[in-house]
C-alpha cells in the first residue's frame, strides 16, 4: 500500500528548487534538476541532518552540517559508499507535482 502526496501545483516548481515534504514520520526532500525532479530521505544518516537545506549542485546535494554528498538520482552516498538514502518515486503532470511514499509504518 502506497500513498501518491501533491507537494507543488503545475508550474510552480522551477529548475533548481527544492521543497521538502512532510507526511507523516516522512521528510523527504524533494529536488528539481534542469527540470526533472526526484524526491529522497530529508534525513542525512551521519546526524540526521535537513538535505532539503543543502546545496544542490547537478545531481549531487550536499548536507549542510558536514557535507556528506548524496546522488539525488539514487540516493547514493558519494562520501562513504556505505551509506545512503531512500529514495521515492515522483510523477510530474498537468496537475502538479507528485511523490508516491510507502504506506505509514
Amino acid at each position: 500500500m502506497s500513498v501518491e502526496v501533491r507537494i507543488a501545483p503545475a508550474g510552480t516548481f522551477g529548475p533548481g528548487e527544492s521543497r521538502l515534504l512532510e507526511y507523516g514520520a516522512y521528510r523527504v526532500a524533494v529536488f528539481n534538476v534542469s527540470g526533472t525532479v526526484f524526491a529522497i530521505d530529508d534525513r542525512c544518516p551521519h546526524r540526521e541532518g535537513p538535505l532539503s537545506e543543502g546545496y544542490l549542485d547537478g545531481f549531487l546535494i550536499t548536507c549542510p552540517w558536514h557535507g556528506w554528498q548524496y546522488d539525488v538520482r539514487d540516493g547514493r552516498c558519494d562520501t562513504f559508499s556505505s551509506k545512503g538514502v531512500a529514495t521515492y518515486p515522483v510523477r510530474v503532470d498537468e496537475e502538479g507535482v507528485f511523490v508516491t511514499l510507502p504506506a505509514a509504518p
